[in-house]
């Protein structure tokens, strides 16, 4: 079953963010995860204001998903990303009917 991981971030330094953003893809792909949306610009619709940016990521399951968050190369930049910003970050299964 498909997972998807999806992060709300809220950037606090740009550049230095921008950093961490340039290396994900990578290591994604390494891990067989895809992007499905990359910062896209939310719009509110109803509840709560939205970040601003919003990324989700597909994997072929949720361990596919788990090993690429845990991997040595994330976590080596995953302190970029805790510097520059705020997130909330899922992971979530797929819906197969």
């Amino acid at each position: 079953m498909p997972a998807y991981v999806i992060n709300e971030i809220v950037v606090t330094e740009p550049t230095r963010f921008q950093t961490y953003a340039d290396r994900v893809p990578a290591i994604l792909k390494q891990y067989g995860g895809e992007y499905v949306i990359r910062g896209g610009a939310p719009e509110r619709v109803d509840g709560p204001g939205p970040p601003d940016k919003l990324v989700v990521l597909r994997f072929a399951s949720r361990e596919a998903a788990r090993a690429w968050r845990n991997s040595p190369e994330y976590l080596a930049i995953l302190p970029i990303r805790e510097a520059t910003s705020t997130s909330r970050v899922y992971i979530v299964d797929g819906y197969e009917a």
